[in-house]
């Protein structure tokens, strides 16, 4: 994963070349680079519906190290080396494909398969075909990863590379060691690997070499294996399908990755971290802890940017996991599956798909969202740092909301829609990683279509005119050519009232100052005019900051009718010292709303709290701990038979959802019945510890109540009583 800065060198002067390239292989414009990436192939569909990925390091110098490939081989047999554990393993992480990292530098360039190369170690037993049908078979990609660079040649006092033997191959003399002549190398083991295993899923490659440059390796692998895919170390090079992002820190909150990402959606994105978050990238013998809130907090804001999680494990000699990956592995599984449906088959919320806004909320708040890629109006928030309070709110970008439950529980949540924000009230029992509620939407309303205005700009960059801020295509965009101050004006073309202006700036920069050269390019000051003929406007009806912010920015204005509006960009987040940012604005789509999304749902459900209900004897009303509702819970006492009677009051007849809401600070069950009107509906119902006494959960179901009053009753079943009992929610 180590690499050098004069490498890229070579690759500015082949940029120009790949246009041409990209020109044959039907390649799609990716506006602001001087070549053409491939934005939407078939072949990059498995990557598109990916999640996340297992990235494995593994090779000779996996400790304890070995020089003799032989050695190697035989030891990663007898160890009991097997596929299925690295594909049963990358399941519990709920990923969709796997890396394999042995053709690397600093891991003695072994190649895990059988090779008629010579030049380095190569291993009799085909352990990457092996992974390949493996894969395969659980519906999972292998991508092989594949290195550029010879300077670890000698690593450990080793010489790694056999030059002779490759010169003998070729009939001609190679130095490996060198740039020019690992690439020919390398770029042989290309072909080989291409013509093995036809069914890979592609390549990652670690950077680039001259020689794979001069000799159209990409377009080559194109042409031969339509499938592969191909993909690129740090770099932004066009003609590979995604650009991987390493190990990125210094983010607040550390979790939060995207803040480091500068490639704008839809080219295909992948951050890659490690879960042990210190150590190296391969198995040096130690075992050190996954950092769960650090390594979900990552999982969960990539995919809530679009960006793919490729997260690497140091496995071993036999292939195992140190003792606490394998458990987080496993914790994983559990963890992920009832929350699933919010980070596969979604896109990131509040970006060129739709969806509610993302980032820093109220109170301290943050998190992401997601969109269904099949339903935009089925959504899901991710509380990933929960308020200090029981309130959520945040933007709900134009979406009118007819539901909202907590996904883990099924429990409805209460919410309001009111100047174009979402707020949800009554919360608690915070998840210790990811809070997911997920909410319906009955459409979006209050937009005007971009078809009904017309654009124009005070300044332009050459093919990126203002009416590509208005277009509903995200492969364009408006580029305001540096030039700040900048007036992007909309005229509606008749008076209409005009509540707010709608931002998506482009995510081709970094959200915060990463160092003097890698800056936001984000809109800082800004101004909004209004007019009536677009030619007095006044003095502005508001002026402001926007927030170095990912995802979609709303500037309010006061309520007006207008024809005209204009949006003046007084200055940008990034400093002179960022002389490819500074000033520079792009937009990708900017949009006029004439008034605020309102809900579209009835009343939320009827709470009742347990200290007003009935309890049994030797029960307490107690607020020893914190996040209950109203003023206090019910602590019954510790017996068989202990309950709480609810009488709950129903309109109409019929199936009701009801949400018992409870904590259980022990690590054992706690059942109970529970029965409606005197009959048991559900017996010895789970109530299972939730961490600690401050920390709730509901547990719900749905049962058939009489018009009119009811009693819903929970009944311990066993010496250890009932948990704490907060409320009960009906409806």
């Amino acid at each position: 994963m180590d690499r050098d800065a004069d490498r890229r060198t070579d690759r500015r002067t082949f940029v120009r070349l790949l246009a041409v390239v990209a020109l044959i292989l039907g390649a799609l414009l990716l506006p602001g680079t001087a070549a053409r990436a491939d934005l939407q192939n078939p072949r990059q569909d498995f990557l598109r519906g990916s999640t996340s990925g297992l990235f494995l390091h593994w090779g000779e110098r996996t400790a304890p190290a070995h020089t003799d490939c032989a050695q190697w081989e035989s030891d990663v047999t007898n160890g009991g080396w097997t596929p299925a554990y690295w594909v049963n393993e990358a399941q519990k992480l709920h990923a969709q494909y796997l890396v394999l990292a042995t053709f690397h530098s600093r891991l003695g360039y072994a190649r895990p398969w059988p090779s008629a190369i010579p030049g380095s170690c190569s291993t009799h037993r085909d352990f990457l075909g092996e992974l390949i049908t493996a894969a395969s078979a659980k519906g999972l990609k292998v991508i092989l990863y594949m290195t550029d660079d010879p300077q670890w040649h000698a690593e450990g006092g080793h010489e790694w590379l056999n030059s002779s033997a490759y010169s003998a191959y070729k009939g001609k003399t190679v130095d490996l060691t060198t740039r020019d002549g690992f690439g020919e190398f390398s770029y042989d083991n290309f072909f080989e690997v291409m013509n093995r295993y036809p069914t890979l899923g592609g390549f990652w490659i670690d950077n680039d070499n001259a020689y794979w440059e001069s000799h159209d390796l990409y377009a080559q692998i194109y042409q031969k294996r339509p499938n592969y895919t191909i993909s690129n170390n740090n770099e932004d090079t066009p003609i590979m399908d995604m650009i991987s992002n390493e190990q990125k820190t210094g983010m607040s909150p550390a979790y939060d990755y995207p803040q480091a990402l500068y490639t704008a959606a839809p080219r295909l994105t992948e951050a890659d971290f490690k879960l042990p978050s210190t150590g190296a990238w391969w198995y040096d013998g130690s075992n050190p802890a996954v950092d769960r809130a650090l390594t979900l907090g990552r999982l969960v804001t990539n995919a809530g940017s679009s960006v793919k999680a490729l997260m690497a494990e140091t496995a071993q000699v036999n292939g195992k996991f140190p003792a606490n990956q394998e458990a987080f592995n496993t914790f994983a599984n559990s963890y992920l599956n009832p929350i699933w449906e919010s980070l596969h088959g979604t896109e990131g919320g509040g970006y060129l798909y739709g969806g509610l806004q993302p980032g820093a909320w109220n109170d301290g708040a943050r998190g992401v969202t997601t969109i269904s890629t099949s339903d935009p109006d089925r959504q899901y928030i991710h509380v990933i740092t929960p308020p200090s309070t029981s309130t959520l709110r945040l933007r709900d970008n134009g979406y009118r909301i007819s539901a909202v439950t907590n996904l883990r529980t099924g429990a409805p949540i209460a919410f309001s829609q009111s100047g174009g924000s979402l707020t949800l009230t009554g919360l608690g029992g915070w998840d210790p990683y990811d809070t997911v509620f997920k909410v319906t939407a009955d459409g979006r309303t209050g937009i005007y279509p971009a078809s009904s205005y017309t654009m124009s700009a005070s300044a332009s960059a050459s093919g990126h005119g203002a009416q590509a801020a208005a277009d509903g295509s995200y492969l364009t965009y408006w580029d305001s050519n540096q030039t700040l101050p900048v007036r992007l004006d909309f005229d509606l073309g008749s008076s209409k009232p005009v509540r707010y202006v709608g931002i998506n700036q482009r995510e081709d920069s970094v959200s915060y100052p990463r160092s003097a050269t890698e800056q936001s390019a984000r809109i800082k000051g800004y101004n909004v005019y209004v007019s009536s003929d677009g030619s007095s406007w006044g003095s502005p009806v508001k002026s402001g900051t926007l927030p170095s912010a990912r995802g979609v920015a709303t500037i309010d204005i006061p309520a007006v009718t207008t024809r005209h509006v204009r949006l003046e960009v007084t200055s940008t987040y990034a400093a002179s010292t960022d002389t490819a940012r500074y000033k520079r604005l792009r937009i990708d789509e900017t949009w006029i709303g004439s008034g605020y999304a309102t809900g579209s749902t009835g009343p939320p459900p009827a709470r009742y709290e347990a200290e007003a209900a009935a309890f049994s004897a030797g029960s307490t009303v107690d607020s020893d701990h914190t996040g209950y509702t109203g003023t206090g819970f019910v602590n019954t006492g510790n017996a068989s038979g202990a309950y709480v009677e609810w009488t709950v009051d129903a309109a109409a007849a019929g199936n009701v959802p009801l949400a018992v809401r409870y904590a259980n600070g022990t690590t054992v069950n706690r059942p109970m019945d529970i029965a409606v009107n005197g009959t048991t509906v559900v017996s010895g119902r789970a109530f299972n510890g939730t961490g600690d006494w401050n920390t709730w959960a509901d547990s719900t179901l749905t049962a058939a109540l009489h018009a009119g009053a009811n009693t819903v009753r929970v009944t311990a079943t066993t010496a250890t009583g009932a948990p704490n009992l907060d409320h009960l929610d009906v409806g």
